[in-house]
Order: structure tokens, then sequence, then C-alpha cells
């Protein structure tokens, strides 16, 4: 029977890690270098392998392309409302 740690520990990230979410979040227990290195360490993640894994997506698997573009472009379209 599933249960809230095995449903944590099942899932994967996508460009973020849960410590990453924390320290970017912040907070008053988030030191600010821990903070800098998370927001580099995102940063890298979507200026360097998210463009890769666009590109094996739109080659190989275009209906996951598809589905990934949804959402990012519905996440915009929200924002600009």
């Amino acid at each position: 029977m599933p249960n809230e740690i095995t449903d944590e520990m099942a899932r994967t990230r996508a460009l973020m890690t849960k410590t990453d979410r924390k320290q970017i979040t912040g907070g008053e227990h988030v030191d600010e270098n821990n903070r800098y290195q998370a927001i580099s360490r995102v940063r890298g993640r979507i200026n360097e392998e998210l463009p890769r894994d666009i590109e094996v997506l739109q080659e190989h698997h275009p209906e996951l392309y598809d589905e990934l573009r949804e959402i990012v472009c519905d996440s915009l379209e929200e924002e600009g409302e």
C-alpha cells in the first residue's frame, strides 16, 4: 500500500531537486551562498541540459515534446493573465 514516503521517494526531479526548491524559495534558515549555488545549478540545467533534451524529444518522440511545450506555454499564458 503506497504511502507519502514511498510516493516522495518514487518521484524524480524535473529542473529542480527538493533541496534546490527549498534553497531557492529562501526563508530565514537558508544560507545565501547555498541559495546562490542552487540558482546557478538550475540555470545551468535550463541553459545547457534542457535544450539537448528538447532536441532529442523533437527528433525521437514528438508527442512528448508537444506535452512539454504545452505545459511551458500554458504556464507562460497564465502569467500573462
